[in-house]
């Protein structure tokens, strides 16, 4: 048994190790960056705090929304589960590195201890986070106006507008094969079952794939009866988000163009799915900062402001996660080893 675990036990030590090296690399390139945004603290004073509050509201209201649709695609009424796993997941992720992997974990892991079936919870994250991505990458057809209008953008906000619209076609394209054939989902399942078993102490599972095909039936029956809901949520989640960042801005007494600002947003967005740092942690900052500066931003405006769209986005929703784990634990209990470990172990439990 031991020289079973041995060689895993490497392998899980080399990906480690190479998970740290990429996000020490990441955070030595935006480094500068990061450390120019968080240098402007105390110009946070400065700014007005009606619009600084208008910020933190509509951040809230953008995570409420993104629990809201995590809540209608688990087919679940209950709301503590649902906000207190999605916050304490999204906590993980913006604190460890290559944290996407461990903060979908944690969350799938708390919705299961609070009892909804492993294959409705995979399934339920799955398709909330196609959603979302689809959601973000279609944001610069929204814009795409402005841009044929004349009026003056650089080509870097151009390039990002493009990689979007591709984007927003491929992950499209993949959401119809996934809704509406059997076999991409077979195969993908068959080899996730396949992996599952290979891990030591989990119940072995037969028939994953069907047990998904037949989840996705079900959500995809539900979405076709609420699909405006999630449409409604998806914007909502979004464009409140991207409301919070104008507000930042309008703090700082910048009045930039909206759809120039939604251009850099967007493009923020699509480079921030890269794993590279927890949270996108110095990424989101040298990016956004930089794009914002494109969009005909003053150079300290568009540094101040993302540090306060920041921490409307990223540190209070930290510290909230932390809170929403103490609280989930004192309702649940610790979760154990063997908690929705996987899709494959069995019945579990529900809940940016």
């Amino acid at each position: 048994m031991d020289t079973d675990q041995a060689p895993r036990r490497n392998k899980s030590a080399i990906r480690r190790v190479i998970v740290v090296v990429v996000t020490g690399l990441a955070f030595y390139i935006v480094l500068p960056a990061l450390v120019k945004v968080a240098s402007s603290w105390p110009r946070l004073l400065t700014l007005s705090p009606w619009w600084l509050l208008v910020a933190v509201i509509t951040e809230a209201a953008s995570f409420l929304c993104a629990m809201a649709l995590l809540r209608l695609v688990l087919r679940t009424k209950g709301w503590f589960a649902v906000i207190t796993a999605g916050l304490a997941g999204n906590a993980v992720t913006n604190t460890l590195p290559g944290g996407d992997a461990a903060g979908a974990s944690v969350q799938f892991r708390m919705l299961a201890a609070a009892g909804i079936d492993s294959v409705q919870a995979a399934s339920g994250l799955a398709v909330s986070s196609i959603i979302g991505i689809a959601g973000l990458f279609s944001l610069p057809i929204f814009a795409l106006p402005v841009v044929l209008g004349g009026v003056g953008v650089s080509a870097g906000l151009v390039h990002a507008g493009e990689l979007g619209a591709g984007g927003f076609v491929l992950i499209m394209v993949l959401g119809i094969v996934l809704l509406t054939t059997n076999r991409t989902l077979m195969i993908g399942a068959g080899a996730l079952q396949w992996l599952l078993n290979k891990m030591p102490r989990r119940a072995k599972s037969t028939n994953l794939p069907e047990r998904l095909i037949a989840e996705r039936d079900l959500v995809r029956t539900d979405l076709g009866k609420n699909w405006w809901k999630a449409v409604l949520l998806i914007a909502g989640r979004i464009g409140l988000d991207y409301f919070s960042l104008l507000a930042a801005l309008r703090a700082t007494g910048a009045r930039p163009n909206p759809s120039l600002v939604l251009l850099a947003y967007a493009a923020t967005a699509v480079i921030a799915l890269l794993p590279l740092t927890p949270g996108g942690l110095g990424i989101v900052e040298a990016s956004l900062s930089g794009l914002l500066v494109l969009a005909n931003v003053p150079s300290a405006s568009a540094v101040v402001a993302t540090l306060a769209f920041r921490v409307g986005s990223y540190w209070l929703p930290t510290v909230a996660g932390a809170i929403c784990w103490i609280l989930f634990r004192r309702r649940y209990g610790t979760l154990k080893s063997g908690d929705a470990s996987s899709p494959a172990s069995g019945t579990m439990t529900n809940g940016k």
